[in-house]
């Protein structure tokens, strides 16, 4: 049984997302950490063409039947339910002791090896933030942090966590087989729960494992920071660009990035060099047009000056 492995739920709609993630992964994979890639059984076919060097591909089917047809729920699409509650469920198929979640926009961008997400022989790293910079930024707190907080808060109270903290994970998490063992075990069996039900409740499948493992410390908390770069959103993405950040200099803190798809596949598949890609919104252009009057009647002189010195030079 592998100590660790990576594991990847995809989907048709995602696999040019896929041929940009298996190159890098196959580049920079030091320790040939084995890749499973699980897709539904009417997508598979697609996904056979990345067969070997340490890459096995799965069906969903073949992993649990306690998958959804429908958006029952909480509205939400059953592919983004599915791979879910695949990520939860994985273990039982004792491929390995530890995995790693990537989603398909994930890309590596230096070399990596077990020791990445393993502490020790035994114990897989945890990764643990509170993300409260993401609170202070006034776009993601609005879209997404203040219904995100009161979902999250509610597992804590459904495994009796009590704690300040709302320590857990967006994505790109490191699962121990134990802790989750011992989730099924120890908390859906006894209430008669699935993991459909988990996710009814509130579907974050990397904090009910967090907040699991914080309840019943199954396996030593040895935490890390995460170790993809994450953008949540196109401002994040075009922060660091406008800052001059590279790649390189991403893979000093991180093992790769993540362009989030939910907002930049409307773009494309959207690299990390790809800034220019995006198309500004009208609510954008009218924020543009906006600042260049108001500099234009507050310091019309300066601001033509400038211009005219760039010209000049």
């Amino acid at each position: 049984m592998h100590k660790i492995a990576i594991l990847l739920v995809t989907y048709i709609v995602d696999i040019e997302y896929v041929e940009r993630l298996i190159p890098s992964y196959k580049k920079y994979n030091s320790d040939k950490i084995p890749l499973y890639i699980v897709a539904p059984s009417s997508d598979i076919k697609a996904f056979e063409k990345f067969l070997g060097n340490n890459i096995e591909i799965l069906t969903e089917e073949s992993i649990t039947d306690n998958l959804v047809h429908d958006n029952s729920i909480r509205g939400i699409r059953p592919g983004y339910i599915n791979q879910e509650i695949i990520k939860l469920a994985f273990w039982e198929k004792q491929l390995c002791k530890n995995y790693f979640c990537m989603d398909s926009d994930g890309l590596f961008i230096r070399d990596f090896c077990v020791s990445d997400f393993m502490y020790d022989d035994d114990t897989p790293f945890t990764i643990l933030v509170e993300d409260n910079e993401l609170a202070v930024e006034p776009e993601y707190y609005k879209k997404y942090w203040f219904e995100r907080e009161k979902l999250i808060r509610s597992i804590q109270k459904e495994v009796g966590l009590v704690d300040k903290r709302m320590l857990t994970c967006h994505g790109f998490a490191i699962l121990s087989c134990k802790v989750l063992e011992s989730l099924y075990t120890k908390y859906l069996l006894p209430n008669n729960l699935t993991y459909r039900d988990l996710l009814s409740k509130s579907p974050y499948e990397f904090s009910w494992y967090n907040m699991w493992l914080q309840k019943d410390k199954t396996i030593d908390i040895q935490f890390r920071e995460h170790i993809f770069k994450y953008f949540h959103h196109k401002n994040q993405h075009l922060e660091y660009l406008q800052k001059g950040i590279t790649l390189e200099d991403i893979s000093r803190g991180y093992l790769g990035v993540v362009v989030n798809s939910n907002y930049s596949r409307w773009d494309g598949v959207v690299s990390f060099e790809d800034g220019d890609i995006y198309e500004l919104s009208i609510k954008e252009i009218n924020m543009l047009l906006y600042k260049i009057i108001r500099s234009l009647l507050r310091k019309p002189m300066t601001l033509i000056s400038k211009l005219r010195a760039k010209v000049i030079r």
